[in-house]
């Protein structure tokens, strides 16, 4: 058994780890509530701008999506990688990473792929055995649409002169603070509308300027808020993923704490109860 001096600092220092990971907690939650509020305020817009996408681009050419709609063969591919700038956050980033080799292994086998890592975590795995060629680790310093649509029209720039073929992107979906749902989605092309004629909404509109024109301007911004949505609902899951990790490390620092308590008491009775055996021994020596 430890000596009660070992057990003793032992417990110091779980006590300062837990008060560690209950201010990282603490932290993560007031900064989930605020990125939560951001996504869950976004979401609405988005999928009401796709939709709006879609209705106008079904009851036009196929080819109205022009140079961001051409389908092409695949030889070269962008896998957009979002992940966080820092740690503690349980599974968060691996998840990322194994869908990222997932997604190579399943579907790009004899592609050539490259990846665009936005956060530092996912870099720094992914830099080994895959070709990384870009990164943007500053965005979550000050995220912000203006911010992100820079990187979207770098991205949509590379697609359109042809230096690659497809790109997606993956990321973890926010679902609650608990749950984080890996999500690759093709940002370019775009896919065509499934349905055709079917799925646009007969409304008696009047188009200023016409359908055509509103719809080469609706998918450049279309596909901005795409990306901007996939960074937040990010940044809401790291928040969420590091409180629930510093909520389970805090809970089983406790536990071992209370379990080391238990051992740091049953070694101090004992050495008490050795300390007087030997003086009664001593006293009856000595009244022998």
């Amino acid at each position: 058994m430890a000596n009660l001096k070992e057990i003793r600092n032992r417990i110091t220092s779980i006590k300062s780890t837990m008060q560690i990971t209950s201010a990282m907690k603490m932290v993560s939650a007031a900064k989930l509530k605020k990125a939560q509020d951001a996504i869950v305020a976004m979401r609405p817009y988005s999928s009401k701008l796709t939709e709006l996408l879609q209705n106008l681009s079904a009851t036009l050419d196929s080819d109205a999506g022009g140079a961001y709609s051409e389908q092409r063969e695949v030889s070269k591919v962008l896998l957009v990688v979002v992940t966080s700038n820092r740690g503690l956050c349980g599974g968060f980033n691996s998840s990322i990473t194994k869908e990222v080799v997932k997604t190579i292994k399943e579907k790009y086998v004899n592609t050539s792929v490259d990846i665009f890592s936005i956060g530092k975590k996912g870099a720094d795995v992914l830099s080994k055995g895959h070709n990384l060629v870009a990164t943007r680790n500053d965005l979550y310093d000050d995220l912000t649409f203006d911010n992100t649509a820079a990187v979207a029209e770098k991205l949509m720039g590379m697609y359109v002169d042809g230096t690659y073929d497809r790109i997606e992107i993956i990321y973890n979906q926010f679902k609650n603070a608990a749950t984080q749902i890996p999500q690759v989605e093709q940002f370019l092309p775009i896919k065509p509308i499934e349905g055709g004629d079917a799925t646009a909404v007969n409304s008696d509109y009047i188009f200023e300027p016409s359908k055509l024109e509103i719809v080469e301007a609706l998918i450049p911004k279309s596909l901005k808020t795409q990306l901007y949505k996939a960074l937040r609902d990010s940044f809401a899951s790291e928040h969420g993923a590091r409180m629930t990790a510093m909520h389970k490390a805090t809970d089983n620092a406790t536990e071992l704490r209370d379990e080391l308590l238990l051992t740091y008491n049953k070694a101090r009775q004992a050495a008490i109860t050795n300390e007087i055996l030997e003086i009664v021994g001593g006293a009856e020596a000595l009244n022998n």
